[in-house]
This record gives structure tokens, C-alpha cells and sequence, in this order.
């Protein structure tokens, strides 16, 4: 951090508005997000550790409403002068701006829930404790080439506003994501957890030497629509499309989302809900509204978007607490969303680790496609069908009804009367993800979600692993 390590980011958050109140008189609105972030990373490639680097940083957001025009600023020094620098470009670019009749006020005083308790061995682990799991890793793999990351973080940020609000928080999570690779076959593994203890690299390891072998010399099959099991990582992806461009406040007010509340658009199988306090989220928005879980899909049923104070009273209701950086271009979205069974019963592990049963791979399954008991259970039921274990390059073609185009990756199998049956080349798919997940769609949810991270620290998605009715595939991967 530049300037006086002793200052609480709350303390910076406090400066800030008092600078405003300063410089742009009694009557500016203002308001001051302050963040710290220590990030540190394990990077391997072709088996080898490459790359370890940490840092530490502190970043400011401040948003000014003065005269009736809004305008927002953010830097990094924290030292008196800068912290002046950025109030005094904050409002001067005030002065520029239109004005903004749609303005939608300050968050005011509230309480803010106490958020996930840190783990602080994650929060200052050494990088011979990420070594460790990358070590693990690749010995599991067994010979073939392994490459990834295994990362930590720790958050603590701080919200300040001028009607009085003020909120803290402080978030450590750990991930690790690794390939390995055996001629021009690939198997994945992902997962995130709120402690670093509960990522144990031998056991990704041999998941992901498992199901890079059973990828090898895969054949060509004819494109059409499949019923599809698809694995966690795959999930994700579902989950991280709905979220920006379904649930997404802004694009509902716009009418450029599908979400329509009170209708029953999924699977009676489905609930989404976004949780940030059941991982690594900060309990407040950078609004400094105090967040909580939010149900976005009940039993199938659409009950709710994310909204930030500005879509909220564009749309006659309350912000639920997902305002993010750059919103006003973006639009509030969950962004720690979780994908269960309608009656999910409590699952052994570390909530949303995904570690219970995580010593089973390829149990029963020849072919090593299957490495957890409930992709195996899923894949039981399918009488002719694909298992895909991860999506990518995906683009959104028609945002209103959510048609997105992709291709599957790090291994496709053929499933036939419940049995892996051989390896298949990668496909284009092309597949409207509400319609998917839509009444009748959904055959089968895992009862083990694994929690899927993504390349934004504190971002998540938690999926099971999936059965669906029916996937449309367009075409080979080249396509």
C-alpha cells in the first residue's frame, strides 16, 4: 500500500469523503470504496514450477453527485495528496457531465452482515504451501505433462458514503487449476474453496491424468442434438451467461433479458441462488449495500434479477446488493452463483469445496472419463448421449433468449446404454441456454457441487455436474 501502512481502509474511506465534503462543498453526495487486495500465484508448466509472484495493492473508488451531475474516479495512492488528486478530478469531471435526472441516492445507514469467517492460513499462506499442491499434482499425473496455477487471496475492503454508512469486510479464498496433457489429449480440473487445505493436489492430479488418457484418439461423430451429462466445468459456464445476461438489472430494465419473474422458465429440478456470504464475497456492494443470498430460480420458478440502486428504482424496487465496478456500463450481476437440486440435502466436505467423496476417480469406469461418483451416477441413465467436461470460446448470439455458440473442450465421450463408450472429437455447439435448463430439460443434478473459480478474485460459480434432455451440436470444432 503507498502511503501509512497503519491506516485502515476504512480510515481511507473516511478521508475521502471528508475531502469531498471539502472541496465540493456541503451539499456534494460522495461515495468511497477502499480496497486491499494481496494476491499470490503458483503458475507450472511441462511439469515444472515457472513462475511465483505475489502482490499487494490498494485501489479507491469514489463516485461524486454534485449539482445534479454524477461522476466517478478511482486511483491507487493513498497518501494526502493523492487521495486530494482524486477528489478534485472526481469532481471536476462532474462539472462536465450531463446531468443525470435518474440519480438514485445514497445507500443508507444499515446494518452489514459480519460475512465468511477468513481463514487466515489462507490469507498469508507461503508459496511452499502452494508448491506443495502443485508437487502433488504432478506427481499424481503420472508421467504426463502437467501445467496450471494454484492461487491465494486476501481482500479487505472498506465503504464509506456521505449519509452517514459505512461498512467493512475481509475475504480469503485459494484455487488451483491444472491440465495435464498426454499427446494431443487434454483432461481439466478446477476448484476453489475458502481454505487452501481443502485443495489437495494429488487428488486433481489423478482426476485430470484419468481423464486426459481416456481423451486419446477420439473419433469423429456425426453433429445433431444429444441428451448431454455435463461436468462442473461446463456448468460454469452455463451459470456465468445467465448471470450476465439474464439476471442482469440493467438488461431486464432495457427488455434485452429473458428472466421474466413469476414465470416458470426451468426445470422444477433448478435453484439458482447467489450467495455471496457462502464463499469468498464481501458482505456489502460498492454501493455499501449489505448483501445476503439472493434466490434468483426457485423450483424452476424465475423469482428475482440482480439490481443495483439505479436499475432498482428505474424498476419501482430495492437494490439487492450487486452493484460492481463499472456498472453503469455493465449492469448489476450475481457473481457467486450457485446451482442445486430443488432439495438439496447437505453433502459431506467443506461447503462448496466439492471434497466430499473427492478420493474416487474413475471408480468402476474403464475408460477414466468418469472421476466422481456423481457424473458416474448421471451417466448411468443415459441411453445414447455425449459426456462434455468443459465449454469455451462461448459468444452470445441473441442476448434476449440467451443463444450462445461454443465449442467443448478437454474431452468429449460417447455414452451408450450408460457406459462410456470411446472418445470424440470436439464440437460447435450453438444451444439457447434457458431453453436447456427449460421445463423438462434437466434429467439429473449432482448432489456434490464443485466450486468453479473464475479469473476475477471473488468470483465463483458453484455447479453440480448435469444431465440434460437435449444439446444442440452444429458441427466440428473447426467449424
Amino acid at each position: 500500500m503507498s502511503g501509512p501502512h497503519d491506516q485502515s481502509e476504512l480510515d481511507v474511506a473516511g478521508q475521502v469523503i471528508e475531502l469531498v465534503h471539502r472541496l465540493g462543498g456541503p451539499a456534494a453526495q460522495a461515495e468511497a470504496v477502499v480496497t486491499r487486495a494481496d494476491l499470490a500465484l503458483t503458475r507450472f508448466a511441462n511439469s515444472f514450477i515457472h513462475q511465483n509472484v505475489a502482490e499487494s495493492g490498494v485501489g479507491v473508488r469514489l463516485r461524486v453527485h454534485v449539482d445534479g451531475r454524477t461522476a466517478a474516479g478511482s486511483g491507487s495512492v493513498v497518501t494526502p495528496d493523492g487521495l486530494s488528486a482524486l477528489v478534485e478530478r472526481t469532481l471536476a469531471a462532474a462539472r462536465l457531465c450531463p446531468p443525470d435526472p435518474a440519480w438514485p441516492g445514497l445507500t443508507p445507514a444499515a446494518p452489514t452482515p459480519s460475512g465468511v469467517p477468513v481463514d487466515e492460513a489462507t490469507a498469508y499462506a507461503e508459496p511452499d504451501e502452494r508448491a506443495e499442491r502443485v508437487r502433488a499434482f504432478v506427481t499424481a499425473v503420472g508421467g504426463l505433462e502437467a501445467a496450471g496455477y494454484c492461487r491465494t487471496a486476501l481482500r479487505s475492503s472498506a465503504f464509506a458514503n456521505s449519509a452517514g454508512h459505512s461498512a467493512q469486510g475481509r475475504t480469503a479464498e485459494a484455487a488451483m487449476d491444472g491440465i495435464a496433457r498426454t499427446g494431443g489429449a487434454d483432461g481439466v480440473v478446477r476448484l476453489a474453496a475458502d481454505r487452501l487445505a481443502d485443495l489437495d493436489g494429488a487428488v486433481l492430479g489423478a482426476r485430470a491424468a484419468a481423464k486426459a488418457r481416456a481423451a486419446a484418439d477420439p473419433v469423429e461423430l456425426s453433429p445433431g442434438r444429444y441428451e448431454v451429462v455435463l461436468e462442473p466445468a461446463a456448468v460454469a459456464d452455463l451459470l456465468q451467461n445467465l448471470s450476465f445476461y439474464g439476471f442482469n438489472g440493467k438488461r431486464y430494465g432495457e427488455r434485452q433479458s429473458f428472466a421474466q419473474p413469476g414465470t416458470a422458465q426451468f426445470d422444477p429440478a433448478v435453484t439458482l441462488v447467489d450467495d455471496p456470504l457462502g464463499g469468498s464475497g464481501l458482505p456489502f456492494d460498492v454501493e455499501g449495500t449489505p448483501r445476503g443470498p439472493v434466490t434468483l430460480v426457485d423450483a424452476g420458478t424465475t423469482r428475482a434479477v440482480a439490481h443495483d440502486r439505479r436499475t432498482a428504482a428505474e424498476v419501482g424496487t430495492v437494490s439487492t446488493g450487486h452493484a460492481v465496478p463499472g456498472g453503469a456500463t455493465w449492469g448489476p450481476m450475481p457473481r457467486n452463483l450457485r446451482l442445486s437440486p430443488a432439495a438439496q440435502a447437505p453433502t459431506a466436505g467443506p461447503a462448496g469445496s466439492g471434497t466430499g467423496a473427492s478420493e474416487w476417480v474413475g471408480g468402476g469406469d474403464l475408460s477414466g472419463a468418469v472421476v466422481d461418483p456423481d457424473t458416474a451416477a448421471l451417466v448411468t441413465g443415459v441411453r445414447r448421449g455425449l459426456l462434455v467436461s468443459d465449454l469455451w470460446y462461448t459468444r452470445v448470439l441473441d442476448p434476449k433468449s440467451l443463444v450462445v455458440t461454443g465449442l467443448t473442450r478437454n474431452g468429449v465421450w460417447l455414452v451408450e446404454d450408460g457406459v462410456v463408450a470411446r472418445a470424440v472429437r470436439d464440437f460447435r455447439f450453438t444451444e439457447a441456454y434457458p431453453r436447456a435448463l427449460g421445463p423438462g430439460a434437466v434429467l439429473g443434478l449432482g448432489r456434490l457441487p464443485a466450486r468453479q473459480p473464475d479469473r476475477v478474485d471473488g468470483v465463483w460459480w458453484e455447479a453440480p455436474a448435469l444431465r440434460l434432455a437435449s444439446w444442440n451440436f452444429t458441427g466440428g470444432a473447426s467449424g
